[in-house]
């Protein structure tokens, strides 16, 4: 007979490890999106500063965008509705990412608003590296969502 207690110990482990991912990205959306819920004037200030899109569609970005961010977020908390919720904040996370650096190529020096007051001491390459940190994670949380959908 095989002895796959090692095998169940390192699932278990990764479990955990993924579990944690999910609560760790679920609570930076959820904390992201109440911060600009509370201020969605100022959100859609920060959304103007790229000059991607007219000030009347900011506006309405402003007021939705934070609430689609919390319900993802608790979405991977809760583990409902996490196929979606994974793809939706890929979705934005690649969006914010473009924007960002297509401000950035354009020369327009933008402070993202993602984190309150909190992010306007980081940096470009600071804000690139955390929104790469946090991409990598949602790929691997919807790799597994992914695998587990198959079986």
């Amino acid at each position: 007979m095989r002895d796959t207690s090692g095998v169940k110990g390192r699932t278990s482990k990764w479990r955990l490890i993924l579990r944690t991912l999910d609560f760790v990205i679920g609570g930076i959306f959820i904390y992201a999106g109440v911060l600009k819920a509370i201020e969605p004037v100022r959100f859609a200030s920060d959304i103007e500063n790229y000059h991607i899109v007219p000030w009347p569609l900011g506006v309405g970005l402003a007021f939705y965008l934070p609430w689609l961010e919390i319900f993802c977020g608790l979405a991977l908390v809760a583990r409902r509705l996490y196929p979606g919720a994974v793809t939706i904040l890929i979705a934005l996370n690649l969006l914010f990412i473009g924007a960002t650096l297509a401000a950035k190529l354009r020369g327009i020096d933008v402070s993202c608003g993602c984190f309150g007051s909190a992010s306007n001491n980081l940096g470009f390459t600071s804000h690139l590296a955390l929104d790469l940190a946090i991409l990598a994670a949602l790929i691997i949380l919807w790799r597994r969502a992914s695998s587990a959908s198959e079986q």
